[in-house]
C-alpha cells in the first residue's frame, strides 16, 4: 500500500505539472475560447486515484490568474474535481477499452455545463445568461472533446496497454 506522504507527493506533481502546463500556453487556456492542453491529465485518476486531488489543486492554482476572476478558482476547480472523481470510478470499475472511452467523458460533461456557465455569467449581456451558457457550455465541450479525444484517449489505451506500472504496483496507488 502507498503511503500517505508518497500519495500527496504524487498528487503534489500532477498539481505542479497541471497549473504550469496551464500557465504555460496561458493564451489558449483562458477565456472565452478554452482549449487546455493541461486537461489531458484529466485521464490519470483512471489509473491512479490520487490524481483526483493533484487536478483539482492544479486547476485551482492555474485559476489564480483567469480572466474570469474568483468565481473561475471555485467553479473550474469543482468541474475539475467532479470529472476526476467520476473518472477514478470508471477506472476502478474497469479498464476495458470501452471503460477507457467512457473515462474522457466526464471532463467534457462538466466542464460544458459548469465552465460554459461560469462564462455566460461574466460575460453575457443582461438576460442572457442561458443562451450564452448553450453557447459557451457547448463551445467548451468541444473543445475538451478535442483534448481527450485527440490526446487523452490515445495516452490512456497506450498506458493500458503497457500495463503502466504493472498490477502489483498499480494497486499501491489505490
Amino acid at each position: 500500500m502507498m503511503s500517505p506522504v508518497r500519495k500527496i507527493a504524487f498528487a503534489a506533481v500532477i498539481a505542479a505539472v497541471y497549473a504550469a502546463l496551464t500557465m504555460l500556453l496561458a493564451p489558449i487556456s483562458y477565456g472565452v475560447l478554452q482549449f487546455r492542453i493541461s486537461e489531458v491529465l484529466c485521464i490519470l485518476p483512471f489509473f491512479f486515484p490520487p490524481a483526483v486531488w493533484g487536478l483539482f489543486v492544479g486547476c485551482a492554482i492555474a485559476n489564480i490568474i483567469s480572466v474570469l476572476g474568483p468565481i473561475d478558482i471555485v467553479m473550474g476547480s469543482l468541474a475539475t474535481l467532479l470529472a476526476a472523481l467520476c473518472t477514478a470510478y470508471i477506472g476502478k470499475r474497469s479498464r476495458s477499452i470501452g471503460a477507457c472511452v467512457l473515462a474522457c467523458l466526464p471532463p467534457v460533461v462538466f466542464n460544458g455545463i459548469i465552465i460554459g456557465a461560469v462564462i455566460s455569467a461574466t460575460t453575457a449581456p443582461e438576460g442572457g445568461f442561458f443562451t450564452g451558457m448553450l453557447i459557451y457550455g457547448g463551445q467548451v465541450a468541444l473543445e475538451e472533446l478535442a483534448v481527450m479525444c485527440v490526446l487523452g484517449l490515445p495516452l490512456m489505451l497506450w498506458l493500458r496497454k503497457k500495463n503502466f506500472l504493472g498490477k502489483a504496483r498499480l494497486e499501491e496507488y489505490n
